[in-house]
């Protein structure tokens, strides 16, 4: 059995004298681990490449890190604050506000950590599409919002800035922050 394998895979078979693996090359090969002529160095990248192969998707799962937030939790943030502009203006105008917009296909540009009036939060622009209720026309639009981790990093709350605070501030403006579903619940239309 032990030929026809040998025959079968020519690199398993045992070098001959004088070949890479051979006395007169000084190399020793490991027969204990590998058998068959395998050479130890071999066997260590073969386990090395098989053990980067299953580490990989763990690492790069990480590399966003534990700030970066899930996509339905910027869909429900670009949405409330959509929806907080529209009542604001309504409320201006005297008008009623529309219903619940839409919102989908976020592609994120840009992430960096951001102080908020001593607390930690997290800006991210980028651009969305999303559309009004009732409203045929979806539209791409540019975004930047603000968002803030939960105490105990399971929540995300959507942090804007108060209306008239002093930008040029020393401690900075201040900010307001609202609650984002937890991921699995839906905000309800």
């Amino acid at each position: 059995m032990k030929r026809a394998i040998e025959s079968m895979v020519p690199s398993l078979a045992s070098p001959a004298p004088g070949g890479p693996l051979g006395a007169d090359s000084g190399e020793a090969e490991s027969t204990a681990l590998g058998g068959a002529g395998t050479p130890w160095w071999w066997l260590a990248r073969r386990c090395a490449l098989v053990m980067a192969t299953l580490l990989l998707p763990l690492l790069l799962s990480s590399c966003g890190g534990p700030s970066q937030p899930p996509r339905a939790v910027l869909l429900d943030a670009l949405a409330l604050q959509i929806q907080l502009t529209q009542g604001a203006i309504a409320e201006a105008l005297e008008l009623d506000a529309p219903g619940s917009p839409q919102v989908s296909r976020v592609r994120v540009e840009e992430q960096r950590p951001l102080e908020l009036a001593g607390a930690k939060g997290l800006l991210v622009r980028g651009r969305f599409d999303w559309r009004l209720a009732h409203d045929p026309i979806r539209v791409d639009s540019p975004f930047e919002v603000v968002l803030q981790r939960g105490e105990r990093g399971q929540s995300w709350r959507l942090a804007r800035p108060l209306a008239g605070a002093a930008e040029g501030a020393a401690e900075g403006p201040s900010w307001t922050s609202y609650p984002l579903p937890l991921p699995g619940e839906r905000r309800s239309p």
